[in-house]
Order: structure tokens, then sequence, then C-alpha cells
């Protein structure tokens, strides 16, 4: 019986920070499935289902690697001013991710992770970050939202001046 379990292979871990790296591939899949940020140029974006909550894409930079985008509904927290939920994404052409940066869900990062955070409270956060991205991605898509939803946010303004 001992000669068995000596002989047990053992199963590779993945590692947290290995885990967050599969979640930022995750997520660049999921973000160009939907929207094809990769191909949005500078400027603000907004798909719109007809159900009352549009999803707001600001394109902020685009550099030969990276883009920064922010992805928001057109809510507004009513106590900061600002959207809400939002992220801040950070997307990386060549290596295929997409993190988010920063979420906004009723709370700034200060509030719920402290000033000075050790390491291992950094890396929980930005697991949480960027699963929350994931989910609202595929939310997202379940709705309705796409490339087909998408345009122009000055479109907008043309078609109601």
């Amino acid at each position: 019986m001992s000669l068995a379990l000596a002989h047990r292979q053992r199963l590779p871990s993945l590692s947290r920070f290995g885990w967050l790296m599969g979640l930022y591939a995750e997520n660049h899949a999921r973000l160009q499935r939907l929207f094809e940020a990769d191909d949005l140029g500078c400027g603000d974006y907004v798909s719109s289902i007809g159900d009352g909550l549009d999803v707001r894409i600001e394109v902020i930079e685009q550099h030969a690697y990276t883009a920064e985008l922010r992805m928001s509904y057109g809510l507004v927290d009513p106590q900061t001013g600002m959207a809400d939920p939002s992220a801040s994404l950070r997307l990386y052409r060549d290596a295929r991710q997409v993190e988010a940066t920063h979420c906004y869900a009723g709370r700034r990062w200060q509030d719920v992770i402290g000033m000075y955070p050790p390491p291992q409270r950094i890396l929980d956060h930005r697991l949480r970050m960027n699963t929350f991205l994931g989910k609202w991605l595929q939310y997202l898509a379940e709705r309705g939202h796409g490339v087909a939803t998408l345009r122009a946010a000055d479109e907008d303004v043309l078609k109601i001046g």
C-alpha cells in the first residue's frame, strides 16, 4: 500500500500570479469578441440595446502596443459624481491581455485596501477587479451588447441636433 502512495504523481499548481495573467488573457478575448477594442480609435463610444443602461467606452490613449480605456454605464454615483460602476483598462496588444487597473463600484481602491497595502493584498485586489471585469464583460455579451450596438458617442449629438 505504501508503494502505491510513493508513486503518486503530483499535479502542477497554478500560482495566484499565474491565475491573474490567465484572467488578463480571458478578459482580452472577451473584450475583443464584444467590442473589437483593438480597432477602436481614440474617442468616446456608446453601446445601446434599448434597456436604458448604455455602456460607455472611452478610448483615452492609443500606443503601438497598448491602449488605455475606461468602461462604464451612464450611471453616476450621487455622492462622488463618478461613473458607477466603471473600470479603467489597459489593453496590451502584443501580449493579448487586458488588465483592469482600477474599478469603481461604490468605493475607491483606497477605501478597499488602504493607502499602503502589503503586496499580497494588492494581488488579491487585482484578482477581484479582473474577475469583476470578466463577469461584467460576460454579462454585457449575454444582454446583447457588441460591435453591432457600438457607435461613436458624437453620433448621438448629430441625431439629436
